[in-house]
């Protein structure tokens, strides 16, 4: 595939060169579901993404709580690293619509996920994970934290992005063995 130019290999790893190829790719993972795992992944990911943009918290904390019991290794189970390789998993089908950030320096501190629209006036995503703390505590943190300062720009840039802003929190019990969901939504004029 790499000698035909269906997929690029640069520092011993393999990519999909364009956008082109990428949409096929995906049309293809979405519409076969020959092809078995990666089929129900990249649909459950679309539905991941959908609910988070339709505000749906019940849904989102099914999809997260079954891919965490069923994905993570269980001596790794309990911490906000494997929470987060959860996240990632969850949300591949943003990968398309966003250009998605890990630990981005925003505000007064690092926030876990951010995910910048490709459409200016699409809602941009605001991420923080927690364990053993609410998804509260997490959204406040994004407020507080002035999270949102990154979407919006830096001083004398024009505002990239005009739509809504999901500050969403995700925390995770290691009592409880639960992942609750909070998403609060914001004019990207203002910042909280």
């Amino acid at each position: 595939m790499v000698v035909y130019g269906l997929l690029a290999y640069e520092d011993k790893s393999v990519s999909i060169p364009n956008k082109e190829l990428m949409d096929k790719f995906q049309e293809l993972l979405l519409n076969h579901d020959s092809l078995g795992y990666v089929h129900s992944l990249a649909k459950e990911s679309e539905k991941m993404l959908a609910a988070t943009l339709a505000k749906d918290t019940e849904t989102m904390a099914k999809i997260l709580k079954f891919a965490h019991d069923t994905e993570s290794p269980i001596f790794s189970y309990n911490n906000e690293t494997e929470l987060s390789a959860v996240v990632n998993l969850v949300y591949l089908a943003a990968g398309d619509k966003y250009r998605v950030e890990r630990e981005d320096q925003a505000g007064e501190g690092y926030v876990d996920f951010i995910f910048y629209p490709q459409v200016s006036s699409d809602d941009a995503l605001i991420l923080e994970l927690k364990v053993d703390a609410t998804p509260k505590q997490a959204v406040s943190q994004i407020q507080k934290q002035g999270y949102a300062l990154r979407i919006k720009g830096k001083m004398g840039e024009k505002q990239k992005y005009t739509g809504r802003i999901l500050a969403v929190g995700i925390s995770y019990n290691k009592i409880r063995k639960n992942i609750p969901v909070l998403l609060k939504s914001f004019d990207s004029e203002r910042t909280g």
